[in-house]
C-alpha cells in the first residue's frame, strides 16, 4: 500500500497538518490557562484588597481582631470564595467557607520572615477537600491601630477553571481529529486528481511499442510540471521514432547498396568468367584470339578494382573511418593538375576542355580526397559528352567561398531523376549497356564519393543546372580568411 504515490502523499501531508494542529492546540491551551489563571489570581486579589480595606476600618472604629474579622465578613460578598482571618501566630479568627464545606487554610509561607505582599499559592484536594485543589491568595494586614498583624485568606477552588481546561481540550482534540480527517481525504482527493495525469501517461506509454512509437502522451497543461514531463517524454519519443526510422532506412540502404554491389560486381565477374571459358572450350587458337580475352578480362578487372575501391572508400567514410589530412595547399594549382589529367581523356573522345581558374586560391584540406572528387567530376562530365563536345572547368571566389564549376555540354539528366543522382549505384537508364562497362568504368559511386568529400570538408555539392544543352555540378568549399592566405610561405 506503502509503494503508491498517492498513499504517501497522504499520509505525508497529514502528518504535516496534525504536526502543525498539534503546535496550534498546544499553544491555545497554554495561553488559555494563563490567561483564566491570571483571571483567578486577578479576583483573588481584588478580594483581598476590599477585605483588607474592611478590616482596616473595623480596627480604626478600635474593635478587636476577633470582632473585626467577624465584621468584614459579614459585610462582603463572595460567593465563589472561601474567606478566613488568622491572628499572627496562625490561629483562626474567623471565617466563611464557602458552600459550608470548603475552608481558606493558611499556607505555611505567609508565616515565614520576611514575606510581603499578596501570597498566592495553589493547595492540592488532599489538604483542601476541595476537587482539584484550591487556589489561595494571603495578606499580612498591618496598620497604626494593630498591635500586631493579621492575615486574610481568600480561596477559590480550582475545579471551574479545570472544567474550562478540559472543555477547551476536548474542543481542540474533536477539532484535530476532524481537520487530520478531512485533510485525509481531501488529500487521498487532491493527490488523485493531481496524479490522474501521470496515471493517463503511465497508461498510454505502456501501450506505447516498436510498432506506434508515433503515439504521444497527452499534455493538459504544457507550463506546469507534469506538462513539461508529458512534453519531454513526447520530444524523446519523436527522437526515438526518427532514430527508428532512420536506422530502418539505414537497413534499408544497406540492403539496396548489398543487392546494388552484387549486380554490379556479379557483371565483371560474369565478363570474366565467360571470356575465359569460351577461350579455354577449343585446345587450339589463334594468338589474336587469346589477346582478346586478355584484353576483355583486363578491361573488366580494372573496372572490377575500381569498383571495390569505390566501396571501400564509401564503407570507410560511413564507418568514420577516413579521417582527413589536412594540408596547406593552394587550390588553384590542384584544379589545374586535375584538368591536365583530365585532358587525356577527353582528347580520347575529341572532347575540349576549356579552364578559368582564380590565382592564389589558398585552401587547407586533404588535397588527395579533393583531387578524387574533381576527377570523379570530370570522369562523369567526360563519359556523358559526344565527342566533339566541351567541358568548362571553374574556380572562382565568392561570399567567403571557393566555387568549382564542371560543366559539359551532354545530353543531360531528365528532370525526374535529378534529385537522385547522388544517391548511390543510380542508373539514368539501366537497361542499357553503358560505354564505361565495356571501358572498365565505375558503378555509379563517383558523384557519391564526390558529395562525401565536399561534405567533410564543411562545403556541398549540387547539380545546379542540367536540360538539353548539359550539365553543370557546382562544389563549394569555405576559403579561409585573407590573412590566413598571407600567412602561407611563397
Amino acid at each position: 500500500m506503502l509503494d503508491s504515490v498517492r498513499v504517501r502523499l497522504t499520509l505525508r501531508y497529514m502528518g504535516v497538518l496534525t504536526l502543525v494542529l498539534m503546535l496550534f492546540s498546544v499553544g491555545v491551551y497554554t495561553l488559555m490557562e494563563r490567561k483564566l489563571a491570571n483571571r483567578l489570581d486577578l479576583n483573588l486579589r481584588t478580594g483581598v484588597e476590599g477585605m483588607v480595606r474592611l478590616f482596616v476600618h473595623e480596627k480604626d472604629e478600635g474593635e478587636t481582631d476577633q470582632y473585626a474579622a467577624r465584621s468584614t465578613l459579614r459585610k462582603s460578598y463572595f460567593p465563589r470564595q472561601a474567606i478566613a482571618f488568622y491572628d499572627a501566630r496562625g490561629t483562626l479568627l474567623d471565617e466563611q467557607p464557602l458552600n459550608g464545606a470548603i475552608h481558606s487554610p493558611l499556607p505555611q509561607t505567609s508565616l515565614a520572615p520576611g514575606a510581603t505582599g499578596i501570597q498566592f499559592s495553589t493547595l492540592p484536594q488532599a489538604r483542601t477537600g476541595a476537587e482539584d485543589g484550591l487556589r489561595v491568595a494571603a495578606y499580612s494586614i498591618s496598620a497604626h491601630s494593630m498591635k500586631s498583624p493579621c492575615f486574610v485568606v481568600i480561596a477559590e477552588p480550582l475545579a471551574d477553571l479545570s472544567d474550562d481546561l478540559e472543555l477547551l481540550r476536548g474542543i481542540l482534540y474533536l477539532a484535530v481529529a476532524v481537520a487530520v480527517a478531512l485533510a485525509g481525504f481531501s488529500g487521498w482527493f487532491l493527490a488523485r486528481n493531481a496524479l490522474a495525469p501521470v496515471v493517463a501517461m503511465s497508461e498510454r506509454a505502456r501501450r506505447i511499442s516498436a510498432e506506434n512509437l508515433e503515439q504521444r502522451l497527452p499534455v493538459a497543461n504544457p507550463r506546469d510540471e507534469l506538462g513539461r514531463l508529458a512534453t519531454t517524454f513526447n520530444e524523446l519519443l519523436t527522437r526515438l521514432n526518427n532514430a527508428f526510422t532512420e536506422q530502418e532506412q539505414a537497413f534499408a540502404q544497406q540492403r539496396q547498396f548489398m543487392a546494388d554491389a552484387s549486380h554490379e560486381l556479379r557483371t565483371p565477374v560474369s565478363v570474366i568468367r565467360t571470356a575465359s571459358e569460351v577461350t579455354l572450350e577449343q585446345q587450339y587458337r589463334e594468338n589474336s584470339e587469346y589477346r582478346e580475352a586478355l584484353v576483355m578480362v583486363g578491361q573488366q578487372a580494372r573496372r572490377l578494382t575500381r569498383i571495390v575501391e569505390e566501396m571501400f572508400t564509401l564503407a570507410r567514410a560511413d564507418a568514420g573511418q577516413r579521417a582527413l589530412k589536412p594540408a596547406d595547399f593552394y587550390l588553384d594549382e590542384l584544379v589545374a593538375e586535375t584538368a591536365r589529367a583530365a585532358t587525356i581523356l577527353a582528347a580520347r573522345k575529341k572532347l575540349a576542355l576549356e579552364t578559368r581558374l582564380v590565382s592564389e586560391a589558398f585552401f587547407r584540406g586533404d588535397e588527395d580526397l579533393l583531387r578524387q572528387m574533381l576527377l570523379n567530376l570530370l570522369d562523369n562530365a567526360i563519359k556523358y559528352t559526344s565527342a566533339g563536345g566541351q567541358i568548362r572547368l571553374g574556380l572562382e571566389r565568392q561570399d567567403g567561398h571557393y566555387k568549382i564549376t564542371v560543366a559539359d555540354t551532354g545530353t543531360g539528366i531528365p528532370l525526374e531523376a535529378q534529385s537522385q543522382v547522388f544517391k548511390r549505384f543510380f542508373r539514368i537508364d539501366k537497361a542499357r549497356i553503358r560505354v564505361e562497362q565495356a571501358n572498365g568504368g565505375g558503378a555509379g559511386l563517383g558523384l557519391s564519393i564526390a558529395l562525401w568529400i565536399a561534405e567533410a570538408h564543411g562545403g556541398s555539392l549540387r547539380l545546379q543546372r542540367s536540360d538539353e544543352t548539359g550539365s553543370v555540378f557546382v562544389a563549394s568549399l569555405p576559403a579561409p580568411s585573407l590573412g590566413a592566405q598571407a600567412s602561407l610561405p611563397a
